[in-house]
């Protein structure tokens, strides 16, 4: 199966995910909608349990500044610091194993989250050209290492103090 493609330029493309709709071919059971509508785009487990912990040590922050592009979960705007806590699934943990789990809706998923790591590469280095240090992290390291992640903002942050 073929990634659809629109281009930018001529060596750059934008993945183009289709509509999720019954007339594009996609279904999703009773359960399956029920469990989706439920997900949280914000204040998630392991964003929670970082900003406390960096709350904790007396760092201070602000949360989803809309004027910072791709809107950081976590920013030290004076430090030009900006912190991503992303989803294992949303955002592509172990892909290449994982799209071959896919057995329903594979048309949608696929582009789907392939879109979602374009676009946070877009971000991280439209951040970096912006003068931003950019951290991410997948929840399962914060779940896993919740003081090793800490640690590796403080040293981000006294590096730039």
């Amino acid at each position: 199966m073929s990634k659809p493609k629109s281009y930018k330029t001529a060596d750059e493309y934008i993945i183009k995910v289709p509509r999720f709709n019954e007339d594009a071919g996609f279904y999703a059971t009773a359960k399956s909608s029920a469990v989706m509508s439920r997900i949280k785009a914000k204040n998630t487990k392991a964003e929670v349990m970082l900003r406390k912990a960096l709350w904790h040590y007396g760092y201070r922050y602000r949360l989803y500044s809309k004027k910072v592009i791709g809107k950081p979960d976590i920013i030290f705007a004076k430090y030009k610091v900006a912190v991503f806590v992303d989803g294992d699934f949303w955002h592509g943990y172990d892909w290449e194993h994982k799209k071959k789990t896919f057995s329903t809706n594979k048309a949608y998923w696929i582009p789907k989250i392939e879109r979602n790591m374009q676009r946070d590469m877009e971000v991280t280095q439209t951040l970096i050209r912006q003068g931003w240090s950019v951290i991410r992290f997948w929840e399962h390291e914060i779940k896993k290492s919740l003081e090793g992640c800490v640690g590796e903002v403080m040293v981000k942050l006294k590096n730039i103090m």
